[in-house]
């Protein structure tokens, strides 16, 4: 058990690298009750979601989730979040348990509009069922048919008997589900799912196998691959960024950085010799410092090294030869294209 964002967490129940492959083979639980959440109510909810977003709410459909950036006027992430239209005039928002208090209060500056803004973290608790067998698992427990859940979509349905809101969502690469409940419920749905996934060999899971698993899948952690100097262009993640839209905070930065090009980016690496990079380390092109490492791990699904690292654009071009400085020693990488893992949708 370890702090984090103002938790107390488990790294891990009975070891990262069981936990990891029970996702990618079976299924995994975890509990990420940590996350916060953010209600906004009203005739131009949306319309204050999109004016710091990046992505574009209003083309939200009821039942319907979205991955977007919350952004500051220089472009880079305040957070990064799933918004849920719950109703036209209805939205619950997901965002980083460290970052929650901050997106509030970033909300609440910036609403000029016809809205209303509340911090919803201690209405609601959160546990995720992924893994290939996550289907069979959470259908055991959901009053709706679960099969018809598209991707980033959601049902509102007793789960375990409890009121539930059941999103098609995950932080693992893999399929799944993250349930929300009242905290007061917390306890007996997470008993209900690990009793349910028995059959398929269920284990609950912890906070390194998440870490394993979204870096797997190349998936961004604040503080890590984004951050307020950062913005979605040079974290790779340009599909979430709406210019389209008339306004929004950042947006001239992001277009003209969208027609500039940008000048350094996120990029995969694997290890071609022996050592494990760690996040922080510096990464060297040429014997000269380039950048650093944002995330990195050995990846059990994959038995390779393999982590992401921020540099110059010239510099991350899939076969690229780098090296990360591992205590003063040079050892060699490769530039690799990502995801490093991405599952079979068969």
């Amino acid at each position: 058990m370890v702090p984090f964002g103002g938790w107390h967490m488990p790294v891990q129940y009975s070891g990262i690298v069981s936990e990891h492959m029970a996702v990618r083979s079976g299924v995994g639980l975890f509990d990420v009750s940590h996350m916060g959440e953010v209600e906004i109510r009203g005739p131009e909810a949306v319309d204050l979601i999109d004016a710091v977003c990046s992505n574009r709410a209003a083309s939200l459909k009821d039942g319907q989730a979205q991955y977007s950036g919350l952004l500051n006027p220089q472009g880079g992430f305040v957070d990064d979040l799933l918004v849920h239209r719950l109703a036209a005039d209805h939205y619950m928002l997901c965002v980083n348990a460290a970052n929650q208090e901050a997106d509030f209060a970033w909300f609440r500056e910036n609403n000029t509009f016809d809205a209303e803004v509340r911090f919803a973290s201690d209405d609601y608790a959160q546990l995720a069922i992924q893994g290939p067998k996550a289907l069979d698992v959470a259908s055991e427990l959901a009053e709706n048919d679960l099969s018809k859940v598209r991707y980033y979509w959601f049902v509102r349905c007793r789960f375990a008997g409890e009121p539930a809101l059941v999103a098609r969502t995950g932080y693992t690469g893999e399929d799944g589900f993250e349930v929300y409940v009242s905290p007061s419920a917390a306890e007996q749905v997470w008993t209900a799912i690990l009793e349910a996934g028995k059959p398929h060999g269920i284990l609950p899971c912890g906070l390194g196998a998440r870490n394993t698993l979204r870096l797997e899948a190349a998936m961004s952690l604040y503080g890590h691959e984004i951050d307020a100097s950062t913005t979605p262009y040079e974290a790779g993640l340009g599909w979430i960024v709406k210019l389209q839209k008339p306004e929004f905070c950042g947006r001239d930065v992001l277009a003209r950085q969208k027609r500039a090009g940008v000048r350094r980016k996120i990029a995969g690496f694997e290890m071609t010799g022996r050592g494990i990079a760690r996040d922080g380390y510096r990464v060297l092109v040429d014997g000269s410092a380039a950048g650093r490492v944002t995330s990195a791990s050995p990846a059990p699904a994959l038995r390779r090294n393999i982590g992401l690292c921020m540099l110059p654009l010239e510099h991350s071009q899939p076969g690229q030869e780098i090296e990360v400085e591992i205590r003063g020693r040079a050892v060699p990488a490769r530039i690799v294209r990502t995801p490093f893992y991405k599952r079979s949708r068969t």
